[in-house]
C-alpha cells in the first residue's frame, strides 16, 4: 500500500528500531485516527513488540488498562500510538522517553501538551522529541506557521518579563496610562 511505501513511515521505523534496541519505549502521536490505527497494526506485525493505540473512541476501561500496562516498569519496551486530541491531557506516560509527532498540528500548544505526557513527575530519563515534516507538502507550511507563531509569541510575551525593566520611565508611563477618552465615555 501507499502507507507502507511512505518515507516518513520508513524513517519512523528506523528510529523505533533504535529505541527498541536501547530497551526504551516511545509515544507516537498522530492527529488522524486512520493513520494511528495503521501505525499500530504495522508496528505490531512488523516489529513484534508491545503496542497500544489510544484514540477518542477508546473506552475508559481499555484506556486505563493500556496506560497501566505501558507504565509497568517490568514490561518490555513498548510503543504507544496516540491520537493527538485524545491523549493531550491527564495522562502520565513516563515509561516513554522518546516522543514522535508523526504529523504536525497547527497549534503548537496542542503538540506541547501531548509531548508533556512523557515530561512528568517521575520521569527519570532524558526525553527526546522528534517531529516529522515531509518537505514540499502542506506539513512544511504547517511547520513554518508553527515556527512563526512561536516567534510571534516570543516577541510579544518574551521568555521572561525583562522587557518591563528595559523600558525607560516615559515608555513605562505610556504603557500603563489609562486612556482618558475610554474612561469618560
Amino acid at each position: 500500500s501507499g502507507f507502507e511505501r511512505s518515507h516518513k513511515l520508513s524513517r519512523l521505523m528506523e528510529m523505533v528500531d533504535e529505541v527498541i534496541e536501547e530497551r526504551e519505549s516511545a509515544l507516537v502521536f498522530t492527529q488522524f485516527r486512520e493513520i494511528g490505527d495503521a501505525l499500530e497494526k504495522y508496528l505490531r506485525h512488523t516489529r513484534h513488540i508491545n503496542t497500544y493505540y489510544l484514540h477518542g473512541g477508546t473506552n475508559r476501561k481499555k484506556r486505563e488498562n493500556m496506560i497501566e500496562a505501558f507504565q509497568d516498569p517490568d514490561s518490555e519496551p513498548s510503543i504507544f500510538v496516540l491520537s493527538l486530541k485524545a491523549a493531550g491531557v491527564g495522562i502520565t506516560l513516563t515509561q516513554a522517553n522518546h516522543v514522535f509527532h508523526f504529523d504536525r498540528w497547527w497549534n503548537p500548544a496542542v503538540e506541547d501538551q501531548a509531548t508533556d505526557r512523557a515530561f512528568r513527575i517521575g520521569q527519570k530519563k532524558n526525553v527526546f522529541v522528534h517531529k516529522f515534516v515531509a518537505m514540499g507538502t502542506l506539513e512544511e507550511r504547517i511547520d513554518e506557521m508553527i515556527e512563526d507563531k512561536k516567534k510571534l509569541a516570543g516577541a510579544i510575551v518574551g521568555s521572561d518579563e525583562s522587557w518591563l525593566t528595559e523600558l525607560d520611565n516615559d515608555a513605562f508611563r505610556e504603557l500603563i496610562a489609562l486612556n482618558k477618552s475610554a474612561i469618560l465615555e
